[in-house]
């Protein structure tokens, strides 16, 4: 399958996806990337800072 034949198909396969997807679907999916992201972050942190007090803790 060459490069044109590839852009063909996932670029059809994509536009036919998109008619069937409802705004309130793809609105739905944003907020939940942006929720999962943030909340993602938040327990990144929260752990980066627990892992650095025991760190400092157990050197003592």
């Amino acid at each position: 399958m060459n490069y044109n034949s590839k852009v063909s198909f996932f670029g059809g396969t994509f536009l036919s996806s998109v008619i069937h997807i409802g705004v309130e679907d793809f609105i739905t999916t944003i907020v939940l990337a942006i929720v999962g992201a943030v909340v993602s972050f938040i327990v990144s942190v929260i752990l980066k800072y627990f892992f650095q007090r025991l760190k400092i803790k157990y050197k003592k």
